[in-house]
């Protein structure tokens, strides 16, 4: 890690640190409520006050929030697992990934 992206002295704490970061985009959750709230709006015109809690996603929407989850847990643990250079830290899952799809 080069000492420009090394934020706190400690490549390790650094990493945490990264990961602190990230997990503040855990308003995935408010997104997600967000998400439910506009597809009840839509489908009855109005809300009760509960709606959001006793929301039960179709099988589409449930597809839909299933994704957005995977990839915010792809996220968290890609900062956790990648390696290398902080320019480029992917760089080795990357050209893993390019080799896999070639086969």
């Amino acid at each position: 890690m080069s000492t420009e992206f090394d934020y706190l002295g400690d490549p390790k704490t650094s990493k945490l640190f990264d990961l602190v970061l990230q997990l503040a985009t855990d308003l995935h959750v408010t997104r997600q409520r967000v998400r439910a709230l506009e597809t009840l709006l839509v489908r009855a015109g109005h809300l009760d006050a509960d709606a959001v809690d006793g929301f039960a996603p179709t099988g589409a929407e449930r597809v839909a929030f299933d994704a957005d989850r995977d990839g915010l847990q792809a996220r968290l643990i890609r900062i956790l697992t990648e390696d290398g250079p902080a320019e480029h830290p992917l760089r080795n899952q990357w050209e893993a990934a390019i080799d896999s799809r070639a086969r």
